[in-house]
């Protein structure tokens, strides 16, 4: 029994009339985000990181080579307004880790583009990140986490819909 059943079963003594059945999905579905969130932050902290930064270089990274996107597709691709992301750039730009480029089809914007440093550190991350996520799934089986993964594609496509 979790926190989320025991939540549950108050609502079902407290209000027998409502069906918790999903506030118990998306109850358990927030707290393992959040519990994820910390496990992941502690392995991006450890190499000078924050998820928005990672979010930001791991982007850059798997764009292919030269590792380089404007900064519209980032904030696309990080869905993060222009003001965050010029934040997030200058921040990653001062560490060496991004460089800014006037983009030369379109003067009015730029090109974000990962150093020598910047790849050498998001590949140092990744696999970090990596070995992270798979700890945080150890307890369950190679098919248990082959359902989950379906399960919460549908669940996200659904949600998608709302």
């Amino acid at each position: 029994m979790d926190h989320v059943d025991f939540v549950l079963e108050q609502w079902r003594r407290e209000r027998p009339d409502l069906d918790v059945t999903a506030m118990g999905v998306i109850g358990r579905v927030s707290r393992l985000q959040l519990e994820y969130s910390k496990a992941m932050a502690k392995t991006f902290a450890s190499f000078g990181l924050n998820g928005a930064k990672f979010d930001v270089l791991a982007t850059l990274r798997r764009a292919g080579a030269p590792h380089c996107l404007s900064a519209g597709d980032l904030m696309k691709a990080t869905m993060v307004a222009s003001g965050t992301m010029t934040n997030r750039i200058d921040r990653l730009e001062a560490d060496g880790l991004v460089t800014r480029t006037t983009n030369p089809s379109d003067s009015r914007s730029f090109l974000i583009a990962l150093t020598d440093k910047g790849i050498a550190l998001i590949d140092q991350v990744v696999e970090a990140h990596v070995a992270t996520q798979a700890s945080l799934l150890e307890g369950l089986s190679t098919a248990d986490v082959e359902n989950l993964a379906q399960l919460l594609s549908k669940a996200l496509t659904a949600a998608g819909r709302s």
